[in-house]
């Protein structure tokens, strides 16, 4: 990106970045990770209230990753063409809908749709956000805005860790439909704060061709979520009589990928895609990361209240130091724009903290199983900042709501795959022998993590902003 003079003149003078759009931009973002963590310590005594097993409450998680998965570069796009504000308002609304849904669902498969509205929803606020920004810094000439990248990534990690804690109080007071409840006010909240201070569209809206405008590629967003679907679908319940969902998602990949290299306006443009390397690499590497971060999340906490037998307020509150580690990690290292180090040292940290799952017990004294949480919560720190400032540094400027929607994508893609590996080893219950399967799981998945950072030269390159590097 070129800064014009104008812009590093205004940089100068102290016009950074507009402060009234954190609000609204840190509120809608944490929707999703807070519907995701919160759920962790609900899902046993949601399926003790349906008589559901696992293997059918793991759907309340992939339902919503699996609508967000779709949902997040689909409306990534519409935020390029344009502009962040109605997207933004239309998904926390959503939010809010999703919210009632889940408090008055009579069965476990309303309440699996209810988390589905939640995964549409809460997928607008991302890709607005980093919109947003990337306008913000054509803006002023400040390259990289450190400062806020870094409160985003703080305010979801606080509340993706907290989550677990929150849910267990919500559920010891209210029940597991206070989880769904929050999200009324949470809703409105974002509706209020998004209707006064958001922009209609940006400047990168206002410049962009007319025809692009116009056009929104919906043959090549209907096939991408139909690719992504079947795949996905699959995935949760993978076995040979299920070929036909693999069938159609082969047919609809091709279809999709024919169509977007023909499109003069494509949802993907993979032309330009397959030649950014690195930027697939970091893709990549959110869906390792959080292959191993999802799995923790869900399975580790299903273990503590089967496995070690504690109510979900404690197994929320065991899980605090994860929340703590996570903060200090992020905070400590926020401002900081290299990735390199931080990937490597967050891969290392998830490798032992995937062996330590293999001396926890039903036996295991609180302290062992509060320690292995503080270790996971470091790469939860380190990985998501970094990947989040690889996007910001790889991804083409007018494109970067459908970068950043990507980027998610592949984030619940790697928890889809958590959740179907949760489900894979606790096929009757959360057990000590279907913990330590999962171990060896993710022993491997950290391993593919650490190889693939060390094997990217690219990530060298990303370092210290030039000019201003605070938001």
């Amino acid at each position: 990106m070129t800064d014009l003079p104008e812009q590093r003149g205004r940089a100068r003078r102290g016009d950074g970045f507009d402060r009234k759009l954190v609000a609204p931009m840190i509120l809608g973002s944490i929707l999703n990770p807070i519907n995701s963590s919160m759920l962790a310590v609900a899902l046993i005594p949601i399926g003790q209230a349906f008589g559901a097993p696992p293997s059918q409450t793991a759907w309340l998680v992939s339902g919503l990753y699996l609508a967000t998965a779709v949902a997040q570069p689909v409306i990534g796009r519409l935020v390029d063409s344009y502009g962040p504000r109605l997207p933004y308002l239309v998904g926390t609304a959503l939010v809010g809908v999703a919210g009632l849904l889940g408090v008055f669902a009579p069965d476990l498969w309303v309440l699996v749709l209810s988390r589905v509205l939640l995964g549409v929803g809460t997928s607008a606020a991302y890709p607005a956000s980093m919109s947003l920004l990337r306008a913000e810094s054509a803006r002023t000439g400040l390259r990289n805005p450190g400062g806020i990248l870094a409160a985003l990534s703080i305010c979801n990690q606080v509340v993706a860790v907290v989550g677990p804690t929150l849910g267990g109080l919500l559920i010891s007071t209210g029940g597991w439909s206070a989880i769904f409840g929050v999200n009324v006010p949470l809703s409105v909240a974002c509706l209020v704060l998004g209707s006064a201070l958001l922009p209609r569209r940006t400047a990168l809206q206002e410049n962009a061709p007319a025809a692009t405008r116009r056009r929104g590629d919906v043959a090549g967003m209907v096939l991408f979520a139909a690719t992504l679907t079947a795949f996905m679908v699959f995935l949760m319940e993978p076995r040979l009589s299920a070929w036909p969902l693999l069938l159609v998602g082969v047919v609809a990949g091709a279809a999709f990928a024919l169509r977007e290299l023909r499109a003069a306006e494509p949802f993907v443009d993979l032309r330009v895609l397959s030649g950014n390397v690195p930027l697939l690499a970091t893709y990549g590497r959110q869906l390792l990361a959080y292959v191993t971060s999802y799995s923790f999340l869900y399975g580790f906490t299903q273990w503590l209240e089967e496995g070690r037998a504690l109510s979900s307020s404690t197994a929320g509150l065991v899980l605090l130091p994860m929340s703590a580690a996570a903060i200090v990690v992020t905070a400590l290292t926020g401002r900081r724009a290299e990735v390199r180090g931080k990937l490597v040292i967050g891969a290392v940290v998830q490798l032992v903290g995937s062996a330590a799952l293999l001396l926890a017990d039903s036996s295991s004294p609180l302290w062992v199983l509060v320690a292995i949480g503080a270790v996971i919560g470091v790469p939860q720190g380190l990985n998501g900042l970094a990947n989040q400032n690889a996007l910001y540094a790889q991804a083409d400027p007018a494109r970067m709501g459908s970068s950043a929607g990507l980027l998610r994508t592949f984030m619940y893609l790697g928890a889809i795959i958590a959740s179907a590996a949760t489900a894979a080893v606790f096929p009757h219950g959360a057990t000590t022998l279907g913990l330590h399967h999962l171990s060896w799981f993710l022993l491997v998945v950290a391993a593919l993590f650490l190889v693939t950072t060390l094997a990217d030269r690219s990530l060298r390159r990303i370092g210290p902003a030039v000019g201003p590097a605070a938001a």
